[in-house]
């Protein structure tokens, strides 16, 4: 059954594929669907065991690769189960402070999506501190007119081309500002939040472009978007979050190298996936939307909320910081290569973003010139 051997030789090749150090859209793609080509690999394993047929020389190189795949694959991914070490403490019960807590919602919510009623209704019944909606655009911002009068302070960036943002809080913010750190069309939220406790967090409200057909051909702005926040973040020694759907899947190498340099810690790694998009697609999810903080903060709760229309699902998350848990978690290691890396990522972002406004610009001004000729 040449099928059986074809199926395993998919999962191989995807396998292999993701290796390949590019940044086109169609090399980064096999970041994504690890989980899926992972039950791919499982299920061609299966068939290759027990397939009634004499062993010959190709079905055991098959199986070798596709055992190496496999393996790989599970490198990857194991560390977001209950199999892995915990990265971020659980708050015990008798160290709650909500004095010192944070909670917040991140929804990616379609700018076409209508069903305003369904994340209304999830913020009313969470009542989180801060609410971070992305694809929001002028009409959405209309819809969430009502939360406005729980939350005090805004920072709303209403846009039309998918990348609209809207940062809603309880808390009171200090020193807001509103960044195009790579490309015009894209924004982040840069703010400072202050707990009730009078402590200060700073926060980073992040939406870059995902390398895709559609969307950039590649994901070298992306990547250099997360790693310019990253740089910025090692030098502070301050309480920190880092929000937003960041269009790229926790266990990408970008996601991983992001967490190294900046030294925050993810509160999924040693519990459960939180896989927020597909929403309409069950087999077809993975983890874009992502919360990551400084080691102070521990874990109170994490939830994937409910459908709201939007493809992705929205999730939940709340913190509490104190010096205990920072003796306790340690942030990632950063080496020199990380470094050199991180440093050459953000270059090549740098370098490709004004390129890019240059080729707009010329293209403007070749437009304004051919239609005076034209007058």
């Amino acid at each position: 059954m040449i099928w059986i051997e074809v199926l395993a030789l998919i999962a191989v090749w995807l396998t292999f594929w993701s290796l390949i150090p590019r940044d086109e859209w169609w090399f980064r793609g096999a970041d994504f669907p690890r989980l899926q080509i992972l039950a791919l690999g499982f299920i061609a394993f299966a068939l290759l065991l027990v397939w009634p047929q004499p062993w010959d020389m190709v079905r055991e190189v098959i199986l070798v690769m596709l055992i190496a795949a496999l393996a790989y694959q599970l490198k990857m991914v194991l560390p977001y189960t209950f199999l892995w070490k915990k990265q971020v403490k659980k708050v015990k019960n008798e160290q709650l402070n909500p004095e010192r807590q944070i909670s917040l919602i991140v929804s990616n919510v379609l700018t076409p999506n209508d069903k305003y009623h369904l994340l209304i209704a999830e913020i009313e019944k969470y009542q989180p501190d801060l609410v971070l909606t992305l694809e929001t655009d002028q009409t959405w911002q209309n819809a969430l007119s009502v939360i406005e009068k729980d939350y005090l302070y805004r920072v709303p960036v209403p846009l039309d081309n998918l990348y609209g943002m809207h940062l809603y809080s309880r808390l009171p913010l200090q020193e807001t500002e509103v960044k195009f750190i790579l490309s015009d069309e894209i924004p982040s939220i840069h703010t400072t939040v202050m707990l009730r406790s009078g402590e200060a967090v700073q926060l980073y409200c992040l939406h870059p472009k995902p390398p895709s057909p559609t969307e950039a051909k590649d994901s070298t702005l992306r990547d250099a978007e997360l790693l310019i926040v990253g740089d910025q973040i090692k030098d502070l020694d301050e309480s920190c979050i880092v929000m937003g759907d960041l269009n790229d899947v926790a266990w990408s190498r970008t996601t991983r190298l992001f967490q190294r340099i900046s030294g925050l810690l993810d509160p999924r790694v040693g519990r459960h996936y939180v896989n927020t998009f597909h929403a309409d697609y069950p087999l077809l999810r993975w983890s874009l939307d992502h919360v990551f903080h400084s080691t102070d903060f521990a874990l109170v709760k994490m939830k994937r909320l409910r459908h709201i229309g939007s493809d992705h699902f929205p999730v939940y998350v709340s913190l509490q910081t104190g010096r205990v848990f920072e003796q306790i978690q340690d942030e990632l290691e950063q080496t020199d290569a990380d470094e050199q890396e991180a440093q050459e990522a953000i270059q090549e972002g740098i370098e490709k973003a004004e390129k890019e406004e240059k080729t707009v610009t010329d293209e403007i001004a070749q437009d304004y010139k051919g239609g005076g000729k034209a007058q």
